[in-house]
């Protein structure tokens, strides 16, 4: 089977498609484990010396013509990881609309001629949520995102809803929590320095944090998202009926806890590098996105959470090779 990956790139797209490999099979269109024979990534740039077991397409998910030129017809999974991320997306606002719902559109329009409908994994966000919300969120509150990001996902999920019920594909979108640690540079997200306030210290460089010590929240490793993107693509379609979005499992933790989970991890010095300089505009984006969360649905799904904000940290700490 063929699998193709969007913003296959990036960070996760591309340890997803090193996990697929690894893994080397996924549920076929009959629900039955297929053989992976090819997996094409997708994106504007790739990692230096990629895998030569992955094919790389470079281009532009705005353009429809090229998606449709090079999505194979008989591609049977479809994972749709390709942003312009949260701060980015606000700050360019033809950029975000180009990419985030001109490029989801673009891919769901280019599944309709397949042979048969694929199943799709899209990469959604807690950005879909804002407005008035209760102290905890769960699976009955409605979607009002506050920024524009936050709205080119939740219109991706109502269109990977919509293409569902036509059975044009079979999609399932999973609300991703902010991702920490992610390794290499900071990127334009507005929760980066969620990342950054524990690889920067761990690498022996300062760290900014626009928010305050208080500011809660909702976080999963790495490791954590890959599981369930694969987990997502094997749940049969019966699993998941007429709503095909969720919100994942996570943990909260507040920002003044991360950093005296580093001070107990790494030491006094590590953790001192950590700066409190607040941005109010990043400040006020991150305020509005839920902090904690009941994901019964989601749990009871099989999906899953880390266990604490330190064995997040150890864990980057084994897989970077970092000395403490």
């Amino acid at each position: 089977m063929k699998v193709f990956i969007t913003g296959g790139g990036g960070f996760l797209g591309y340890r997803l498609a090193l996990q697929l490999l690894e893994r080397g099979t996924l549920a076929g269109p009959d629900g039955k484990p297929a053989a992976i024979t090819q997996i094409k990534l997708f994106d504007a740039a790739f990692p230096p010396n990629p895998d030569p077991r992955l094919l790389c397409i470079k281009g532009d998910i705005g353009e429809l013509e090229i998606i449709e030129a090079e999505l194979d017809r008989d591609t049977a999974s479809v994972f749709h990881l390709a942003a312009i991320v949260s701060a980015h997306a606000e700050a360019e606002f033809d950029l975000g609309y180009r990419v985030n719902l001109d490029g989801t559109r673009n891919l769901l329009e280019a599944c309709r001629d397949m042979d048969t409908p694929p199943r799709v994994v899209f990469a959604s966000s807690l950005a879909v949520y804002g407005g008035k919300l209760p102290p905890v969120v769960d699976d009955s509150i409605t979607p009002a995102p506050q920024t524009s990001y936050g709205t080119q996902k939740v219109i991706g999920e109502y269109l990977v809803n919509d293409y569902s019920r036509k059975g044009m594909i079979d999609g399932r979108s999973l609300r991703l929590p902010t991702i920490v640690v992610r390794p290499g540079k900071p990127n334009l997200a507005s929760t980066s320095f969620a990342s950054g306030m524990f690889r920067e210290p761990l690498n022996g460089v300062a760290c900014e944090v626009p928010v305050e010590e208080s500011t809660e929240m909702w976080i999963l490793s790495p490791g954590k998202v890959l599981d369930a993107f694969i987990h997502a693509h094997e749940l049969p379609a019966s699993d998941w009926g007429t709503n095909r979005a969720l919100a994942l499992p996570g943990i909260t933790f507040s920002v003044g806890e991360g950093v005296e989970a580093l001070r107990r991890i790494a030491g006094a010095d590590v953790a001192k590098r950590v700066v409190f300089k607040r941005d109010e505009r990043i400040n006020k984006m991150v305020r509005s996105f839920p902090g904690k969360f009941k994901t019964d649905r989601a749990l009871g799904m099989g999906f899953q959470a880390d266990k604490d904000i330190g064995s997040i940290i150890e864990d980057y700490i084994r897989s970077e090779g970092i000395r403490v």
